[in-house]
């Protein structure tokens, strides 16, 4: 009895050894039973199955796409376009810089110009006005020089008459407009000779005068402003 109680448990121990053997041998995904066995790494990580992996990393995915600038705004804040490598809007808006400042240039130069031409039209305007003015009042002097000679001409027992008093105050209203208009004579008799004012005519011999000094006036001249209206002709001793 007791070495059949020996086999029995010698055989028992084989079985059981037998069957430890079979378990290691055995895959990974099957068990003793041969159905399929969970994954013992996904288990040992934590992991969820495949599915969840899945819709975790399509999660992932649209908090990237939520989180990413969109191409607009990429180009607001860099100014380069979308994601800042210098490609769309920031070409534009360089292109768009030489542009404007291309147009500020041609402003500047169009108002410079400009400035220009007025200055040149305004200093025109005045060149022609004094033409024209010189024009006018060279007309009028022959009227003073008639007045002048009528004057002359006039007796002295008839100086009191009206013909004469009538022309003396044409005479002398015409001077006075001549003058607000800034013309006045120029001075002769008695003054050295200057070809700036004076028309030599004739030289004469007169004792006591210095030599070069006018002695007599033929015609009065006259100045506008700075400038010569009419020379005066002149008799000037020698």
């Amino acid at each position: 009895m007791a070495e059949e109680k020996k086999t029995s448990m010698e055989e028992e121990d084989r079985a059981a050894q037998t069957a430890e053997d079979t378990d290691r041998n055995a895959p990974d995904g099957e068990a003793e039973d041969g159905s399929a066995a969970p994954d013992s790494s996904a288990e040992a990580a934590g992991t969820e199955p495949v599915n969840g992996g899945e819709s975790e990393s399509e999660d992932s995915d649209g908090a990237d796409s939520a989180d990413a600038p969109d191409n607009g705004e990429a180009g607001k804040k860099d100014g380069k376009g979308s994601w800042g490598f210098g490609f769309g809007k920031g070409k534009k808006e360089d292109k768009k810089d030489l542009q404007i400042a291309e147009l500020n240039d041609k402003v500047k130069r169009q108002l410079a110009e400009f400035d220009n031409y007025r200055k040149r039209t305004e200093k025109e305007k005045t060149a022609m006005f004094e033409i024209g003015a010189k024009s006018v009042l060279e007309k009028l002097l022959p009227i003073v020089d008639n007045f002048e000679r009528g004057l002359a001409a006039i007796p002295e027992a008839e100086r009191d008459s009206a013909t004469a008093v009538g022309m003396d105050k044409i005479y002398k209203q015409l001077l006075k407009a001549l003058e607000e208009l800034e013309v006045k004579p120029i001075e002769a008799v008695g003054k050295e000779f200057s070809p700036d004012f004076h028309n030599a005519v004739m030289q004469a011999e007169v004792e006591g005068v210095e030599a070069n000094v006018i002695v007599e006036e033929f015609q009065k001249g006259y100045l506008y402003r700075d400038g010569v209206l009419r020379f005066s002709m002149v008799k000037v001793n020698r």
